[in-house]
């Protein structure tokens, strides 16, 4: 039996360059690194220095704030470089892996007779923990906290992102045991969200709550989830497991190893192939793009996540912590003639002034990066309520945030939102406004004077 939710409110945007579900072997990395800031709001305190040997699972580093929030290695081999920046904030991790892999053995995991004590601790000590999110604030749990419940999107809706159904195929055991161990992690529901039309392995799953979601993007979004099913108030946590990670903290919890491997999409309309390849998490990207991915042009722009919420890296740069895909478009940084002013047919706009994409609706395009237009003040428009499916005043939040009126932003549901649920609104904004940083600094407010 599941729930259905139906969402109206959204924007799906179509582009050239989805991943084919072929699936391959990444060529070898060489070097893999754990950057601090994938991991917003910790501090890190280093376990080991340049020259120590670890094996992969092994801990590297952990929370200044919560020593026992450890972050692991995902490879076995040395740590060759720490990466430093101002005041000797450190930046970057940097391993270079062994020919042979080794493992951290932190034995099989009895599920059946574990309390919930048992299984917290199990994840802190193995470095899983980092995979287990909350809500308010958008980082990694409090592990002193008990959540109301725990919400996991298996439903990927953003552009050319990966899809979840084919990523977690084959991996029932893996994606049982992690939902039956986080299930004893709170009194309340485990939540599952799958598509209405998907064959996804996490709907045969028992221990769950399952959700069958339909609409445009962000209909999968776990902020959609939450908002539409046990909204967030004051005083209240619940925590957020992205669905891939649940296969990583399964296969610890079976096996003893932190096996950080990952199925990620290679996708983008500057691929010559895009496809799906195995590698790790903090792999160079170089090897899949260059070596298998073929990008058709240099002047291209690499992002490790989707389109709206990923980072950009440079072609020397790394797979993001939490991210499957790797999206490569053109970079937006020619002239174009007359701008906004001559009539559109190549480009997406919820407004059809100037623009005619909507006469052709299933259109897929290849957009770059630019962002066609300048920064200005907000302008009230209406838009950003045409594709904000949230209970909540988007723009009325956004202003908020940035005057920083901490009652205002707990008023209007600060509480449960994440920069990614904001990412559509800053796409459509005619101000050009930086969405997504707005809310990450309100966030941070909160957190610093609410805690």
């Amino acid at each position: 039996m599941s729930n259905d939710i139906r969402i109206k409110k959204g924007l799906d945007i179509k582009l050239k360059g989805e991943a084919e579900k072929t699936l391959e072997k990444a060529d070898s990395s060489n070097f893999y690194t754990l950057r601090p800031e994938d991991f917003h709001g910790v501090i890190p305190k280093l376990i080991s220095k340049v020259g120590s040997k670890v094996k992969a699972g092994e801990p590297v580093f952990y929370d200044k704030s919560n020593e026992n929030v450890k972050f692991v290695s995902p490879v076995s081999g040395e740590i060759i470089e720490i990466a430093r920046g101002e005041k000797r904030k450190i930046l970057a991790i940097k391993l270079q892996a062994d020919k042979e892999e080794t493992y951290q053995d932190y034995g099989k995991f009895n599920l059946e007779a574990a309390k919930a004590d048992e299984v917290k601790a199990h994840l802190l000590a193995s470095g899983c923990w980092p995979f287990v999110k909350q809500r308010p604030y958008d980082v990694i749990a409090n592990p002193d906290k008990t959540p109301k419940a725990i919400f996991i999107s298996g439903y990927a809706s953003a552009p050319l992102a990966a899809d979840l159904d084919f990523t977690l195929k084959g991996k029932e055991a893996e994606l049982q045991a992690a939902v039956t161990a986080l299930g004893k992690l709170t009194e309340g529901k485990v939540h599952v969200s799958v598509g209405s039309k998907s064959n996804s392995p996490l709907a045969g799953l028992s221990g769950i709550t399952l959700h069958k979601v339909s609409g445009p993007h962000p209909s999968g979004n776990v902020g959609t989830l939450i908002n539409k099913v046990d909204p967030v108030n004051k005083g209240e946590v619940v925590w957020t497991v992205a669905a891939q990670d649940l296969v990583i903290i399964g296969e610890l919890l079976l096996t003893g190893k932190f096996n950080a491997e990952r199925i990620v999409a290679l996708a983008g309309s500057s691929i010559e192939k895009p496809r799906y390849f195995i590698t790790k998490i903090g792999s160079e990207v170089a090897p899949i793009i260059y070596n298998k991915g073929i990008a058709k042009k240099a002047n291209v722009r690499i992002i490790s996540g989707n389109v709206l919420s990923g980072k950009q890296v440079k072609s020397n740069g790394y797979l993001d912590y939490y991210s499957n895909v790797i999206t490569v478009i053109p970079e937006g940084d020619d002239y174009e003639l007359f701008g906004w002013t001559a009539p559109v047919f190549n480009k997406i706009s919820t407004s059809r002034a100037l623009t005619f994409s909507w006469l052709n609706p299933n259109k897929k395009f290849d957009l770059n990066t630019n962002t066609n237009g300048e920064h200005r003040a907000f302008v009230v428009t209406g838009g950003y309520e045409e594709v904000f499916p949230l209970d909540i005043y988007p723009m009325q939040i956004l202003k908020a945030c940035m005057y920083k009126d901490l009652d205002e932003m707990e008023a209007l549901g600060m509480y449960e939102v994440a920069p990614e649920d904001f990412a559509l609104t800053e796409f459509v904004c005619v101000s050009k406004q930086p969405h997504q940083d707005i809310i990450r600094k309100g966030l941070d407010v909160m957190l610093k004077e609410i805690g």
